[in-house]
């Protein structure tokens, strides 16, 4: 049957609505080009989640950019030393009189956060020096969901001229294929509903290892976190990511990936189902038939074994050691004493943690990562180095 012009949520709703009139799976399959097991595997998502399940909505991140003269920073450093017992307030309220009518006097939570970042207030860490993603320390997997590897296939066009997006799971220890997606972009929210399935369905891994690209990481974010990553860490599971440039540091995912293209996408399907087929058939293949030689031979499903950590939902946070805790709204904010600041919106609807560290300026926490300091008269979350420059483990 020839195919019109539609999106791949467009076809999941016509197929499932041809099988609700009625009509019988195997020729329904045959309709659409697709394997019994792929409009089963559609099937049953339409049954378990509704129409929810086939679609596909996006988010925009939060742009972040605090940047300070050095001048005024090594300043503020100065003077820390020279009156240890001073706090923000005071060595701001220095600045403006010796600089007023000159340059522009940062605010409290911006000196607060400078003598953080110098070791200078009895909360500070030692932290890593900067937002931009330079990767993080890498483990090795002994057994199976010691670490599960996650990437995008480059996109190619099916027969129909629309683009697939593969979204690719593994197991690095068993080289199990525990997913391949095929779906029509790399926003979050189809790649969260993914990842979901496949929890419930897996256990939990101890980690996950990806690049620092959408929709793992957000490069422009706060902190380069995602939706993706926060519902991760929530999870309990930590996050590793590769440096910027270096695939061959998710090796054993690259070369599946190779597999994978030379076997399912040369000729592409003639369009998403299809393409979808295709992938699931490789997957049986790959898992069950195909011998590894680095596993003795055996297949990866002989190896694997499924999480004992089952999926239960996301627990609560709490924060015992804080004053009290807020709730990011939809928009990225957070409301105090009447006030609205912006935190961002990859933690829309996450409790975070805050607590008072000095006359007006509040400590903000997200689990027990520090995310920098509010000040009430500014209205502005004045953010520090980023904490999230090693490994991301929630259980640490």
């Amino acid at each position: 049957m020839p195919w019109k012009e539609c999106s791949v949520m467009d076809e999941r709703v016509r197929f499932v609505g041809r099988l609700l009139d009625g009509e019988g799976m195997s020729e329904v399959c045959r309709a659409f080009g697709i394997s019994r097991k792929t409009g089963y595997k559609i099937w049953d998502r339409y049954r378990q989640e509704g129409l929810e399940a086939l679609t596909d909505r996006s988010r925009r991140p939060v742009r972040y950019a605090n940047q300070l003269a050095f001048q005024i920073e090594r300043l503020i450093v100065e003077t820390k030393r020279e009156k240890p017992h001073w706090g923000a307030r005071k060595i701001r309220e220095l600045l403006v009189r010796k600089l007023a009518g000159d340059v522009r006097i940062p605010a409290r939570s911006t000196v607060h956060a400078v003598l953080d970042r110098h070791g200078l207030v009895s909360r500070a860490r030692k932290r890593r020096a900067a937002n931009k993603a330079k990767g993080t320390e890498l483990s090795r997997a002994a057994y199976p969901n010691d670490l599960w590897c996650a990437d995008f296939k480059g996109e190619f066009k099916t027969g129909d001229g629309r683009y697939c997006y593969p979204l690719t799971v593994t197991d690095q220890a068993s080289r199990m294929i525990l997913c391949c997606e095929a779906l029509e972009s790399t926003k979050e929210t189809p790649v969260i509903e993914t990842f979901l399935r496949l929890f419930r369905h897996r256990g939990l891994p101890a980690a996950i290892r990806s690049d620092n690209g959408l929709p793992f990481a957000s490069p422009n974010g706060l902190y380069n976190l995602s939706k993706l990553s926060v519902f991760w860490l929530r999870l309990g599971i930590a996050i590793e990511r590769i440096k910027p440039g270096h695939p061959q540091q998710n090796g054993r995912h690259e070369r599946m990936h190779r597999t994978l293209k030379q076997e399912t996408a040369r000729p592409p399907g003639m369009n998403a189902l299809q393409q979808q087929s295709r992938f699931d058939d490789f997957i049986s293949e790959f898992n069950e038939e195909r011998p590894h030689e680095a596993l003795g031979m055996k297949t990866p499903a002989e190896v694997y074994k499924a999480s004992p950590r089952a999926y239960q939902g996301l627990p609560e946070l709490e924060y015992p050691f804080h004053d009290k805790d807020i709730l990011v709204t939809a928009c990225g904010r957070i409301c105090m004493h009447r006030k609205k600041i912006n935190v961002s919106t990859v933690l829309a609807g996450q409790k975070l943690g805050i607590t008072e560290v000095d006359d007006g300026i509040w400590l903000v926490s997200f689990m027990h990562y520090d995310l920098g300091y509010i000040d009430l008269e500014q209205r502005t979350l004045q953010t520090i180095d980023n904490p999230f420059g090693t490994r991301l483990s929630p259980m640490s």
